[in-house]
């Protein structure tokens, strides 16, 4: 069963003075336009660099590894692997990095799972250019940063009110099963899926067997409509 607590993120002291004159950021995204405008719109601020960019999780664990930084911004669509999981990756392996997730994805979708997986905050790139500083300057300063409109729903989860059951029912599905299902509403086959996840065919068939239960369906055709059209819907919106 999907987590649906409120993400509750430990708390994180600012960055010393020290060391908020030499804020190294590490930029992974998959498209290099984009990684292009997101460095030059932070290093416009004097006392932010950007030591690295990567367009998959590989590149960008090599990277962590090899030089120290204070901040990564990410995305959840990369080339190899996925935003999501490197998220818990940095957060176990690299537990000093800060990281943000600028995505098109569904804010109210994506941005707990992010949060609960070890980010600071959650930007949509739509507003990238207006509220991606502002997000930065929050995180260092030891705080999260999510849209208001999350704040409000957060707020209502920890009142025991919240209203996530009455929403679409990818709500109720793990992280690893709303991977497989957007990979479905691709129309990825399962060997494609296997290999984007780096987990076995057998493991997706087993989250497929998973989705058509939770989701109601009653064979694969009608799971593999079922996402196209969410998928689609999520296209349309701009939110994938």
């Amino acid at each position: 069963m999907a987590d649906t607590s409120p993400p509750r993120p430990l708390p994180l002291p600012a960055l010393p003075p020290s060391q908020i004159a030499q804020v190294r950021v590490l930029v992974v995204d998959d498209h290099e336009l984009v990684r292009y405008g997101t460095a030059r719109l932070i290093e416009s601020e004097p006392d932010l660099v950007v030591c690295g960019e990567a367009a998959g999780t590989r590149t960008a664990l090599q990277l962590l590894q090899s030089a120290g930084f204070d901040l990564a911004i990410i995305d959840l669509t990369l080339q190899e692997g996925n935003g999501l999981d490197l998220v818990r990756e940095i957060s176990h392996s690299f537990p000093n990095v800060r990281m943000i997730v600028c995505s098109m994805h569904d804010e109210a979708l994506y941005a707990f799972r992010v949060l609960r997986a070890g980010a600071r905050g959650y930007v949509n790139k739509q507003e990238a250019t207006k509220k991606l500083l502002m997000a930065i300057r929050k995180v260092l300063a030891g705080g999260v940063f999510v849209s208001q409109q999350l704040t409000q729903e957060l707020l209502a989860q920890t009142a025991g009110i919240s209203a996530l059951d009455a929403l679409q029912p990818q709500h109720r599905l793990s992280d690893r099963e709303l991977q497989v299902y957007e990979f479905i509403g691709e129309s990825l086959t399962v060997k494609q899926i296997a290999e984007r996840l780096q987990i076995s065919p057998k493991t997706v068939e087993f989250h497929r067997e998973r989705l058509r239960n939770k989701l109601g369906l009653a064979g694969n055709r009608d799971l593999a409509r079922h996402a196209a059209q969410w998928f689609r819907e999520q296209s349309e919106s701009g939110l994938i």
